[in-house]
């Protein structure tokens, strides 16, 4: 498999039976369904963007399409936002991204994911709109106002601006810590 597979491998063992119990903790049927996922998140209150963002999320990691996230597409997910190589992450921002599934990511798809992710994370420092022509300006080689996976991934990688931009604004680690925290709360009043 070759020296970083096996190394993924080694992490992900180690980390194998807190993820495996954490799971199961929270979904003992052991799938998690996206009313779950969303109950995990406190998604009350959030703009339809934001619970829009979340469905693509959750359809996205749902590799298997059948309407939950198992145990391995859970571990596929945890390993990717927080290990994964940047071109895996660059192919699942485009995946999450193209919410139409037509191949190409345009200005509306962008702006309406980059929205949803500031009302989760509540971080309102850049407009959407901005971030959206800045890429755009800076990608979109041939002006057409849609994005190929291909001109994605190799304008993110040849405009560290941007690529800097991209990770931070697709950062779910506080996420996850919603996830844990509400875990921990469950654990406390039961």
């Amino acid at each position: 498999m070759g020296a970083h597979g096996s190394n993924l491998d080694d992490i992900l063992e180690e980390d194998m039976h807190h993820w495996y119990t954490k799971f199961m903790k929270e979904s003992p049927s052991g799938l998690i369904t996206l009313f779950e996922l969303k109950a995990m998140l406190e998604m009350n209150g959030m703009t339809e963007e934001a619970s829009s963002y979340v469905d693509q999320v959750f359809f996205t990691f749902d590799m298997d399409g059948d309407g939950y996230i198992d145990f391995v597409e859970y571990i596929a997910a945890i390993s990717l936002l927080l290990k994964g190589e940047i071109n895996q992450k660059l192919k699942w921002y485009f995946k999450l991204f193209d919410q139409d599934g037509n191949g190409k990511i345009d200005k509306e798809e962008l702006e309406t994911i980059f929205k949803a992710i500031q009302d989760i994370t509540r971080s309102y420092d850049v407009p959407p709109e901005e971030i959206v022509t800045l890429i755009y300006e800076k990608i979109d080689v041939n002006g057409e106002g849609e994005l190929t996976l291909e001109e994605f991934i190799s304008g993110a990688r040849e405009h560290p601006d941007i690529m800097d931009m991209l990770t931070k604004m697709m950062d779910l680690t506080n996420v996850l810590e919603i996830i844990i925290r509400g875990q921990q709360q469950k654990k406390a009043v039961n």
